[in-house]
């Protein structure tokens, strides 16, 4: 009988107002002093500073370090050490979507274990744990705070490299809705669609078992009912809570069962083309989730359960076919560009993405290996 590893963070906040539980979780912890990771536009928009003034009230002493880019580099992840070493940090909170949290993940495993950022690609590279972290989402869709997945631009060879390390997951993630309200609609649709991705990956990849796949379809029924109204109204405080469990159930679905070919090719556009994750992860899984339901079908029938098909009676290609027009109507529903020729890129070297989409950490998740034809043809349909 098989058995399981399950990685979670050990406590998680979550709820409308939960940041203020979590100053005095923070002053338990003994942080003397915590490094910041945020980036510039969360600054601007004053959400950083939410949570900023509830660590001045706790009394603890930090230092913030802002220059964190969308996808978020080998020079940040080392701009960052820095900062942390010159200031003595013991401790690291970040606050953001995906890119802060990854950063700063990747930051405390360099900080306890040294050398390059680069000599911790792939599976549990680590020696060490992390220094302790701690993070404040500020997006539901990356799963970045609950995760010990972590994504790096390499600058130089234009590639962006998965980590998957046990030793990188955070002593506290705060899924507080009420950070995410300024968020426009467009990063709440490409981040609802990131989560999306996470579930349906999680329920179709050979690495999901019982409790992964509940949590994921969970995840699923979630997004597809509040993931429009979070769009439609930003300000709907009850649609932004119920993404938060969405992106958790989601996140902590994939943590532990793994992802597919949706992420394995969207890594590569964000690598080469700085294009946003979640809205690459998005134009990808109808046509993905097509491919691998001519492979196994019958991983369609829970997902299309948790969408709102009767099932009953109902062939496992009906119920494939159903999932995958519905995520085509939900991406249309919440603005989801349909073509990378929409985001301006006309023309992709589709052979080079093919050959490091086969490279990246994702690819043996997928149910079906598909050939490097095949991957080519994939990204084909999106130009």
């Amino acid at each position: 009988m098989a058995t399981h590893a399950y990685y979670v963070p050990p406590v998680n906040l979550m709820g409308r107002g939960c940041i203020q539980e979590a100053s005095k979780m923070i002053q338990d912890m003994g942080i003397r002093k915590a490094l910041v990771v945020s980036d510039r536009p969360l600054i601007a928009s004053g959400v950083t500073e939410q949570v900023l003034s509830i660590l001045r009230k706790s009394g603890l002493d930090y230092i913030v370090y802002e220059d964190v880019r969308p996808n978020p580099t080998c020079q940040n992840v080392h701009d960052g050490l820095q900062v942390y070493q010159e200031h003595g940090c013991d401790a690291i909170i970040s606050i953001g979507g995906g890119s802060p949290q990854d950063a700063a993940k990747a930051i405390g495993i360099v900080a306890t274990n040294g050398g390059h950022i680069r000599d911790y690609e792939g599976l549990h590279q680590s020696q060490h744990k992390s220094v302790p972290l701690v993070a404040f989402n500020t997006t539901a869709g990356t799963s970045s705070e609950v995760t010990i997945n972590y994504v790096i631009t390499d600058e130089e060879r234009k590639v962006k490299m998965v980590m998957v390390d046990k030793n990188s997951l955070v002593s506290l993630s705060v899924n507080d809705p009420e950070l995410m309200l300024s968020k426009p609609s467009s990063l709440t649709a490409a981040t609802g669609m990131d989560a999306l991705t996470h579930a349906v990956e999680a329920m179709v990849t050979p690495g999901g078992f019982t409790v992964t796949s509940a949590t994921a379809a969970a995840a699923v029924e979630l997004i597809f009912e509040y993931l429009p109204r979070a769009v439609r109204d930003g300000s709907d405080l009850e649609a932004r809570e119920h993404m938060t469990y969405a992106c958790f159930l989601g996140g902590i679905a994939f943590n532990n069962a793994g992802l597919g070919y949706v992420h394995a090719m969207a890594h590569q556009l964000g690598g080469v083309y700085d294009l946003p994750h979640g809205v690459c992860n998005a134009m990808l899984l109808p046509y993905v989730e097509e491919m691998n339901a001519k492979h196994v079908p019958g991983k369609f029938r829970h997902i299309a359960k948790a969408i709102g098909m009767n099932v009953q009676g109902k062939s496992d290609e009906q119920c494939s076919e159903y999932v995958i027009e519905a995520i085509r109507q939900l991406s249309k529903e919440v603005g989801i560009p349909e073509k990378l020729s929409e985001l301006g890129v006309n023309d992709l070297d589709i052979e080079l993405l093919a050959d490091n989409a086969m490279k990246d950490a994702c690819a043996p998740g997928n149910p079906y290996q598909p050939s490097k034809d095949e991957v080519m043809e994939l990204f084909r349909k999106i130009i």
